[in-house]
């Protein structure tokens, strides 16, 4: 049975900003093709639940809570919680994730 996969507030400005970011500092063909398989990769969430990894800043705490898929250099964190996908962030992996995790989850 496939998990439904949900995207929390912070996710969808965390999406709409990578889109405006790409559009300003690229073109709007790289935008849609990176959000576009963004989409995809979360979209495999829904059939494939193991699938993503832990993600090391959080793993170095103990903490395995949550996963992460990529489309690198972007991730995406998520927690599954009785057969749904929250996902909590998309964003450019080469920001300081360290914070941006810790922020992000433990306010969650």
């Amino acid at each position: 049975m496939p998990y439904d996969v949900l995207l929390t507030d912070s996710a969808v400005v965390d999406l709409e900003e990578l889109d405006e970011f790409i559009l300003t500092n690229d073109s709007v063909e790289r935008a849609d093709y990176v959000l576009s398989k963004l989409e995809e990769v979360i979209g495999t969430l829904a059939e494939f639940p193991d699938r993503g990894t832990y993600p090391s800043e959080l793993s170095a705490l103990g903490i395995q809570d949550y996963r992460e898929i990529f489309f690198k250099p972007y991730r995406v964190a998520y927690r599954v919680l009785e057969k749904k996908f929250y996902i909590y962030l998309g964003v450019d992996g080469r920001r300081d994730m360290q914070t941006l995790l810790q922020r992000r989850l433990f306010s969650a």
